[in-house]
């Protein structure tokens, strides 16, 4: 459900059209319907949210935040810490200690009433990013204090929760926003915004987002400042990023010229337009996939791909990287030769026109 937000106009997208209610939320009806049991209920447990970045993990616990509180109990009843920050374990035995050990004296009062419930909450944001010892003494803390706190646990990696916390909580799992689930909230803010877009704008948004809301709202905002049209171009254009069609250039290059004049025409098409290697090899990998060659080969430029992205990691030169890439793309066509030949077929590799066309076509579709 997309309703119009009572907003200030000069927020950021992502906040001014954040979702307030739980049934405005786009996506995850299983633990909306959940959260909203539990609320009314007023049996919720300790939770655990866990998920890619953008997915909608913040934007629930604090919808659920305020339909337990009213917006007068809210700044009492709920503490809202960012763990990227303070994740100390002085936090733990300080901040959170002092706000759990405190019962609100309008909890009394509500105690017995259907419409609120008698606990606080803690929200522990990016909880991923907490000391092991914080970890450690927060799982004491979660213990001590349940009938007076419920603990929300938010974090995008599940492994660097310690299992005693893990086993405390009720673990939701947020996965990447589908496709058609984000074109309704982006159709929304589009036309609240008077924005001009054109359907491969539309798409290429959806696409570099993976799933994630927040990139889309964020690059949506970037791009229509920038630009009078948000189209395929100005959205590549606005996060530095190489569009397909260039991606498509590239590709054909490896498949069909030399290695001089890969390196040279990369060069120009992709470096000397800013675009950083560690961006085209994410595409390339991407690509890699829709063509039609053996596995042997695949794995060969999935590999090579791999160890060059390892080596951009650790500080290696840009150009001898390339040149690691186009190894990798040579090292393929040989391999897809010598199968060709053990097949009895007669070819020279897969640098024929016609190898390379069949490759091209299977990846625009």
């Amino acid at each position: 459900m997309v309703s119009t937000p009572a907003v200030v106009s000069n927020l950021p997208w992502v906040e001014k059209y954040r979702p307030s209610k739980l049934d405005e939320l786009v996506a995850h009806e299983q633990v909306v319907k959940t959260l909203t049991k539990f609320i009314e209920n007023r049996t919720l447990p300790h939770l655990l949210f866990y998920g890619p970045p953008g997915t909608g993990k913040t934007t629930t616990v604090l919808a659920a935040a305020r339909k337990m509180y009213s917006p007068a109990r809210m700044s009492s009843m709920v503490l809202e810490l960012n763990a990227s920050d303070e994740r100390g374990i002085d936090v733990v035995r300080n901040t959170i200690v002092n706000f759990a050990q405190t019962k609100g004296l309008q909890s009394y009062a509500t105690a017995s009433s259907s419409d609120q419930v008698p606990f606080k909450m803690v929200i522990l944001d990016e909880a991923d990013a907490m000391t092991k010892d914080a970890q450690n003494a927060l799982r004491r803390v979660i213990e001590k204090y349940t009938d007076n706190v419920r603990f929300c646990i938010i974090c995008n990696y599940l492994a660097s929760i310690i299992p005693a916390i893990q086993s405390r909580c009720t673990r939701f799992r947020f996965a990447p926003l589908d496709q058609k689930l984000i074109v309704p909230r982006l159709d929304f803010i589009v036309n609240s915004e008077n924005i001009k877009m054109t359907s491969d704008g539309r798409q290429a948004l959806l696409t570099v987002s993976n799933g994630d809301m927040r990139t889309v709202i964020n690059t949506l905002q970037s791009t229509a400042m920038s630009f009078d049209t948000v189209s395929e171009s100005t959205v590549y254009q606005c996060i530095g990023q190489p569009t397909p069609k260039e991606m498509k250039q590239v590709v054909s290059i490896l498949l069909n010229d030399s290695a001089k004049t890969c390196m040279n025409l990369i060069k120009t098409k992709l470096f000397d337009n800013g675009y950083a290697l560690q961006d085209v090899i994410t595409h390339l990998h991407d690509w890699v996939f829709t063509l039609d060659i053996p596995d042997e080969a695949m794995s060969a430029i999935v590999t090579g791909l791999g160890e060059v992205e390892q080596n951009l990691a650790s500080g290696c030169s840009n150009e001898t990287q390339l040149a690691a890439v186009v190894a990798a793309f040579f090292e393929a066509k040989g391999l897809c030769a010598k199968e060709m030949k053990q097949a009895g077929v007669k070819a020279k590799g897969l640098c024929t026109k016609e190898m390379n066309q069949t490759g091209v076509e299977a990846m625009e579709h």
